[in-house]
């Protein structure tokens, strides 16, 4: 089927708008992103990178809800795409120092599974281990931050962790 003028014209402004947000968060400016995102996601809601993006951007401004909006749709579209996941668990999650117990479980689980389609997918394993620790599971978080060193023997957070959770876990 041919698009007329009007689709073109729709589809070259969401190329534009999703190109320039997408830039402007990889370049840190977040909020100018979400707008712009924003704008994309409304010319084409189905459009797979556009909704990931806009959930970082969500992640990012610490807009959860909208974030867990977006992600569970996508985890529906598609269930074997880890970066999903991993931006489940963070939007699941959200605050981790006002996080509840419910939440927490939630995001160790949507972190265990973005690990279960990649093993080493970028800092999900370090970020299990935060939430260990805050639940003051040392055990649990000197595990995952062991696993973290695994994916990355150049994370001195992770092994700077281990040594101090290795200290409190010797008071307990």
């Amino acid at each position: 089927m041919k698009k007329d003028a009007k689709d073109q014209e729709n589809d070259l402004k969401f190329e534009a708008l999703f190109r320039r947000g997408s830039e402007l968060l990889h370049r840190g400016k977040v909020n100018d992103a979400v707008t712009i995102l924003q704008k994309a996601h409304s010319l084409n809601p189905e459009h797979f990178d556009v909704s990931l993006n806009l959930s970082g951007a969500y992640i990012l401004t610490k807009k959860f809800k909208k974030a867990v909006a977006l992600l569970e749709t996508l985890r529906e579209r598609a269930p074997g795409n880890a970066m999903v996941w991993t931006n489940l668990g963070a939007a699941y999650l959200g605050n981790p120092v006002l996080a509840r117990d419910d939440e927490q479980l939630q995001a160790i689980a949507a972190f265990e599974e973005a690990l279960a389609i990649d093993p080493v997918a970028p800092n999900v394993a370090y970020n299990i281990g935060l939430i260990y620790r805050d639940r003051r599971d040392y055990e649990m978080a000197i595990a995952w931050f062991k696993r973290a060193l695994q994916a990355n023997p150049n994370d001195q957070d992770a092994r700077n962790l281990i040594e101090k959770l290795h200290e409190l876990n010797g008071r307990t």
